[in-house]
């Protein structure tokens, strides 16, 4: 092959990442049920993405404040109350929300149907936080707000009021 020829050739590039309807990390909090579709690993961990199914009536996590990522939330089915602050915002399918570093923010699903939600992490780090929780029920440890607020503090976020 010609110099000429190997300039005009295609480059390898990174792998393309496809993830199938019954493929991904699954982890269980609670109410909850995440699909992590894109863990960083494939984005250079710029970005993370997860598929959380909200059991009805399911409590999120207390409220809080990430100091070095953008959180995104894509409500796919069901309907979401994101509290930021001391607003309500509930989102209907159709509706995202998008949370920059410092906004105080928590999100539930009051309703008596589940609620599909699709989340971006950016950069990728709160993919692990999701993990240690699993680990800390698996372990046999109940999931206290001390204990979540413990786990957030290893991935630069911080309760947005008192912890018990």
């Amino acid at each position: 092959m010609t110099e000429e020829v190997k300039a005009h050739a295609p480059q390898a590039g990174p792998a393309v990442s496809v993830v199938g309807p019954g493929d991904g990390e699954i982890i269980v909090l609670g109410g909850t049920r995440m699909r992590i579709l894109e863990d960083g690993g494939n984005t250079g961990h710029r970005l993370a993405i997860a598929e959380s199914v909200l059991a009805p009536h399911t409590q999120g996590p207390p409220q809080h404040r990430h100091a070095g990522h953008d959180e995104g939330f894509y409500v796919l089915s069901g309907s979401v109350r994101f509290t930021v602050g001391d607003e309500d915002h509930d989102a209907a399918a159709g509706t995202l929300v998008v949370v920059p570093p410092g906004t105080p923010h928590t999100f539930a699903n009051l309703t008596g149907q589940p609620a599909v939600m699709l989340s971006t992490f950016t950069p990728d780090l709160y993919v692990q936080y999701f993990r240690d929780l699993q680990e800390e029920l698996s372990a046999g440890r109940p999931l206290t707000p001390r204990a979540n607020i413990d786990a957030m503090s290893r991935y630069a976020t911080e309760p947005a009021t008192g912890v018990d």
